[in-house]
């Protein structure tokens, strides 16, 4: 007679118990990237919205600026390193293969034997990531899960290429995800556009980033509002009660038509939008924490409230969920 394999049982819900950023000291503004190649703030800001972005430094890494997003996450939660029991990263600029970002940050924060990987969902990927940190969670294969965003865009940037070099940038954010006795996570809508798969690509890894503009614009404003409104949808939240929406940084035109869309489609008017963007950079997988982070700094978001987020990038890839902001 065959054994009887064992499960686990989790909690009831999950819910984000900390959350934090890292920006890079270094600023570059739009007068900056006019000195290496032929644009200018007013081009800049009325083609993508930024007036300046954060650039890494030579000695920092994608496991460095996670790891600095990482324990301003765990110290919000009152959680140590020991208390960790799996780390996942979403990066999409390692420099190499492996070894793979989530053992640097385990180790840099001191974490012992966690299970640790990453994830490549590319602009999505902390939508992605937040989906499987809560179903781990949830299942009982993890009490807390560190779940990071963190890129370091600039070094996949040919920095003389006016359209990519005037929007990636580098940054991390990251939270913890532990149990609770009611869903503060909702369920992730999820899914991609494999017909356009060659629309954002690295040829090899010696090339930069390639993007066809024109059509990942139209595909995403178009595209991902319903992605935002079926994650509403799959939560049982009416439009209506989103407080904020934090969508992937791309570009603010993008921010501003999904927004414009969801609040055609229910939501409330005055919905506080996240528009980081601006002042961050597209940041990849980085952004929607830095954002939500720094909305939360400013006194635009308080614990409690009703976050609608959406991610959306290379692969075609999208992800979005409603969840309470920590």
């Amino acid at each position: 007679m065959s054994p009887v394999i064992a499960g686990l049982t989790g909690p009831t819900g999950t819910r984000i118990a900390g959350l934090g950023h890292y920006r890079p000291d270094r600023v570059v503004t739009n007068d900056d990237l006019a000195q290496t190649m032929e644009t200018n703030d007013e081009w800049i800001r009325t083609r993508v919205g930024i007036a300046e972005r954060r650039f890494a430094g030579p000695d920092e890494s994608v496991a460095s600026m996670g790891a600095a997003a990482g324990a301003k996450a765990l110290a919000e939660a009152g959680l140590s390193p020991a208390d960790i029991d799996a780390v996942i990263v979403a990066t999409c600029t390692l420099p190499s293969q492996i070894p793979h970002a989530a053992t640097q940050v385990a180790g840099l924060l001191g974490i012992h034997a966690p299970g640790a990987f990453d994830i490549n969902a590319a602009c999505a990927g902390f939508c992605y990531g937040l989906a499987i940190a809560s179903q781990t969670v949830r299942s009982g294969a993890a009490r807390n899960v560190l779940l990071v965003g963190a890129e370091k865009l600039t070094d996949w940037v040919d920095p003389t290429d006016r359209a990519n070099a005037i929007i990636f940038a580098d940054g991390a954010g990251a939270v913890v995800v532990t149990g609770s006795d009611t869903e503060h996570i909702g369920p992730v809508a999820w899914g991609c556009a494999e017909d356009l798969t060659d629309t954002i690509h690295v040829k090899d890894r010696n090339s930069f980033i390639h993007q066809e503009g024109q059509s990942v614009f139209r595909w995403a404003t178009t595209a991902i509002a319903p992605v935002a409104i079926r994650a509403a949808a799959q939560a049982g939240v009416d439009l209506a009660e989103i407080d904020v929406l934090v969508t992937h940084q791309a570009n603010l035109r993008i921010v501003e038509a999904i927004a414009k869309k969801l609040v055609a489609a229910g939501a409330k008017p005055d919905l506080r939008v996240a528009k980081d963007i601006v002042t961050t950079g597209n940041t990849s997988s980085a952004s929607i924490p830095i954002a939500l982070d720094r909305m939360r700094a400013a006194g635009e978001v308080t614990s409690g409230e009703t976050v609608l987020s959406v991610g959306f990038g290379a692969g075609l890839t999208f992800a979005g969920q409603v969840f309470r902001c920590p």
